[in-house]
């Protein structure tokens, strides 16, 4: 391995792996609420998380076993790819006559594949950077924060360009097109990227537990782990809410007169974009903050974060008050980063090395999996409660239920988790 650009070659991936999930997260919303699926928003993000139940769990499997995790990575992207494509395509040959049914399911084979693809891609980098005499927790944020602007370019492409009729990507099909082509790069590229040899096979007679990579919930025998991995689930009920709804609800704007003609009504998923500009340079801090602080600390600041990120966007609006929406999405960093990419580092470094990609997706199964289906579930609940078969909607109301749930969490996971050894 030439160790000199082995930075170069994860940055690559993070832009790829990232930009494509951009290309549509933030703004899918708009285009369903457009096409006559607003009271079904929930179900498209909940089935992230369905899928995430037990699709990050098996790929990891698959990694640490039989297949090494850069091809598997190619795979998935792969077959992801594809199946955003025919999404994009179904429903611009459809136009008006979308039927819900067959958007959803080539969606949701889409997503069932890209969303193992996050932890993997973690797990090929951890390897790459270790194999090349590189400290993961000191490496890979830098390398990490490209993700996050290639999320952002792709957020800002699909905002800005428009169609042959003046429609913003933003609001239409075009963008499942985008993020299909890039997945398909990646596809192509991960084939080139380090090998991540599987775990060797141990002489003797193994467990099943160990043949097929479930040894990774004995994790949950140590009480402080099994708390922090039930603390992830809880706060990643909170990850894919603002995703779902953050654009329909700046966008709903322009149905006042009082705010129509502003720039964020009219530019939801640039404004939005702010959250993952911050959460680029609070990436950077995650080494100091995890060193400083501790693995407790850091997911309390990210847990309270959450509750000004949901608190900012009830207060505010796109007119006279569009910095209480400017700040929720720069508080939006430490709430994303300082849980999600702390917590997976913390997998890391306290694992042994045949499970960590088996352990990280057990993360993404209880983060991504359980907390954000079972969250998003209940967002849906409360927005179609109060704003799409209210009388008087109020969507306000659905942002401050929301940050205190997020306080009920902050509080009770100060009280329950012990900090274990800081990371070194």
């Amino acid at each position: 391995m030439n160790k000199s650009n082995i930075s170069l070659r994860l940055i690559l991936m993070n832009v790829l792996e990232f930009a494509a999930w951009g290309a549509y997260l933030t703004s899918m919303g708009s285009f369903l609420a457009k096409s006559g699926f607003g009271p079904q928003i929930w179900l498209f993000f909940a089935t992230q998380g369905f899928v995430s139940i037990f699709m990050p769990a098996l790929m990891g499997i698959v990694a640490d076993k039989w297949i090494p995790a850069q091809k598997v990575l190619s795979l998935c992207q792969g077959l992801a790819g594809v199946f955003m494509l025919a999404a994009g395509w179904y429903a611009m040959s459809s136009g008006e006559a979308i039927q819900f049914g067959t958007f959803f399911g080539l969606y949701a084979i889409s997503v069932a594949f890209y969303m193992p693809t996050i932890a993997i891609s973690n797990a090929v980098a951890y390897s790459a950077l270790e194999k090349a005499g590189k400290d993961p927790v000191k490496a890979f944020p830098p390398i990490r924060v490209f993700g996050t602007l290639g999320f952002i370019a792709t957020m800002l492409f699909v905002n800005f360009m428009r169609d042959t009729d003046g429609v913003q990507f933003q609001h239409s099909y075009n963008q499942f097109f985008v993020s299909g082509i890039l997945s398909i790069a990646l596809f192509a590229y991960a084939l080139t990227l380090p090998d991540c040899p599987c775990k060797p096979k141990s002489e003797g007679a193994q467990s099943f537990a160990d043949m097929t990579g479930l040894s990774a919930f004995k994790l949950f025998k140590d009480s402080q782990f099994a708390i922090f991995f039930i603390f992830s689930m809880l706060l990643g009920a909170s990850l894919q809410i603002t995703n779902g709804y953050a654009n329909t609800f700046i966008t709903s704007f322009k149905d006042n007169p009082v705010y129509a003609h502003t720039w964020g009504a009219n530019n939801a998923n640039a404004l939005i974009s702010l959250s993952q500009v911050s959460e680029t340079l609070c990436i950077l801090l995650i080494p100091f903050f995890m060193k400083k602080f501790g693995i407790k600390k850091v997911m309390l600041i990210a847990m309270f974060a959450w509750v000004f990120r949901f608190g900012f966007f009830g207060a505010g609006n796109p007119g006279d008050r569009v910095w209480m929406f400017v700040l929720s999405c720069l508080v939006y960093g430490v709430a994303f980063d300082f849980f999600n990419i702390s917590g997976s580092l913390f997998v890391n470094e306290n694992t042994d090395k045949g499970i960590r990609s088996s352990a990280q997706g057990l993360f993404m199964l209880m983060t991504n999996g359980l907390g954000a289906s079972i969250g998003t579930w209940a967002a849906g609940k409360v927005v179609n409660n109060f704003v799409y078969n209210a009388a008087e909607p109020s969507w306000s109301t659905a942002w401050y239920i929301f940050a205190a749930y997020s306080l009920v969490v902050g509080v009770l996971f100060a009280l329950l988790f012990k900090d274990p050894q800081k990371a070194k």
